[in-house]
This record gives structure tokens, C-alpha cells and sequence, in this order.
């Protein structure tokens, strides 16, 4: 029921957006947000291979093959590094609200915070875990703005107290036809933007456990605002929304992996 009522607000709201531009209350801000995290969660498992082509100055690009896991019901989340060889096996794991960093080739976890890199790319947990942004964040309408051609929402959003997120501010292009995220850019404490991320590719797949479809990025394009040569480039493929193994988000299990 809450779904469904959850889904009737969310047309409404894109038919509103259709036909004329007025602010969104506070009460149609957080059911767009709801939306966004509604549609990207899966009530059982998720895995997906995912290709991160990193791009710097004076440097070859580097591409990293990646396995990722999740389980969106208890927010468990996990990365585990293929190649290349330098850096396969290394891993990284969320596990209560806490982000582990392993690196087999000392055989030591540390802990890590949201900010952390993914091997060192531009890219975050945030762009390939299920998306938290009425849990995690605060929101602010700024306008009704053209993207290109698709017509979107312009929302600023603020962290909330206590809460671990790679940035203290982030601002959205909501796509109104979709509901899809097609622009974002982070800042830090300081106001100075870090980042600005686009996704302009979108897909779905149903879920046997949700009885629904899972929307993910089947493209992120990353470009770093301090480092102004450097971009990431992710993709996520063979997506796979079957049960996982019931032990499958532990250390032991991670480190089974790596040697």
C-alpha cells in the first residue's frame, strides 16, 4: 500500500511538472526523494560487475574491474576489486553504518569514511550503492531549469545531523518526465564545489523478491572540480537481483576472496 500510494504522488507530480512550473512544498520535495530511493532499492539481494576508467593528467587511463554487492533490506554493501592486478583484491565493506577498507597485500582492514575514493578514483559508495537521500538529507527547491532538453527540478540538498556522507551539500537535476537524477554536484564544508557527476544513462530490471523494477545507472560520468584533468568513468553491467549466499557481508568472506 505504501508503494503504491508512494507511486500515484510520484505521477501527480511529474504530470504537475509537465504542465506548468510552480515550487515544489516540503511535503512534494520529500516524496520526489522518496521516489529516487524507492525505485533504486531491491527488497532482497543485488550484484553487478562494474568497469571504472579513471582519467588523469600526464597519465595513462587506468580501468578497474569490480564485483559489487549489496543487500538493500539490511544496507549491507560490499566491493570486491578484480583487476587490475595491482589492485585485485583489495575490497571494501559496509557493514552497519561502518566502511572497511581491506588491502590483501598487508592483510589489514581499516576503517574508512564516506569520503573514501574507490581505488583512488573520483567515484564514491554512494554511485554504486542504493540511494538514501530522504534518510540522509534535508531538502531545498531552487527552480525549475532546462538540462539540455529535459525539463528538471533544481534541489539542493543538506546532510542531517549525524549523519556520514561523502559531502555536506550536493545539488540535483531531477529529470520531471522520469524522475531520474541526471545531474549532480557535491560540495564540501566550505561551499567550494568538489565535483559535478552526470548520469545519462538510466536502466531497470525486475526483482523477483520486490515484484517490481530496480532502476541503477548504467553510466556515471565523473568530473573532478579541484583536480580539473581528472574524470571517472563508471559503468555498471550484468546486474543480477537473485539471493546471495547468507554469509556473503563478512571480513572472512572478503578476505576468502583475496587470496
Amino acid at each position: 500500500m505504501r508503494r503504491l500510494t508512494l507511486f500515484m504522488a510520484t505521477i501527480l507530480l511529474l504530470s504537475l511538472g509537465a504542465s506548468t512550473a510552480r515550487a515544489l512544498d516540503k511535503d512534494e520535495l520529500q516524496k520526489v526523494l522518496e521516489t529516487i530511493d524507492e525505485r533504486q532499492r531491491n527488497s532482497g539481494d543485488y550484484k553487478s560487475l562494474a568497469f571504472i576508467q579513471t582519467k588523469e593528467k600526464d597519465r595513462d587511463d587506468i580501468v578497474m574491474e569490480a564485483v559489487v554487492y549489496r543487500r538493500d533490506q539490511d544496507d549491507k554493501f560490499m566491493i570486491l576489486l578484480l583487476n587490475p592486478k595491482a589492485e585485485r583484491g583489495k575490497g571494501y565493506l559496509r557493514v552497519d553504518k561502518n566502511m572497511w577498507m581491506y588491502d590483501p597485500s598487508v592483510g589489514r582492514w581499516e576503517r574508512r569514511t564516506e569520503r573514501e575514493r574507490i581505488a583512488g578514483s573520483d567515484s564514491r559508495r554512494t554511485d554504486f550503492d542504493e540511494s538514501r537521500l530522504a534518510e540522509e538529507y534535508t531538502s531545498e527547491y531552487l527552480g525549475d531549469e532546462m538540462l539540455g532538453k529535459f525539463k528538471t527540478w533544481h534541489l539542493k540538498l543538506t546532510e542531517k545531523e549525524g549523519v556520514d556522507v561523502p559531502y555536506p551539500v550536493s545539488e540535483l537535476w531531477v529529470d520531471q518526465a522520469t524522475g531520474n537524477i541526471l545531474k549532480q554536484q557535491d560540495y564540501a564544508t566550505s561551499g567550494k564545489l568538489m565535483r559535478t557527476s552526470y548520469t545519462p544513462r538510466w536502466k531497470k530490471k525486475f526483482s523477483e523478491s520486490k515484484k517490481q523494477e530496480v532502476w541503477y545507472p548504467g553510466e556515471i560520468r565523473i568530473y573532478d572540480e579541484v583536480e580539473k584533468d581528472n574524470s571517472t568513468i563508471v559503468k555498471l553491467q550484468s546486474v543480477d537481483l537473485r539471493p546471495l549466499p547468507a554469509n556473503i557481508f563478512t571480513k572472512a568472506w572478503l578476505e576468502s576472496k583475496s587470496r
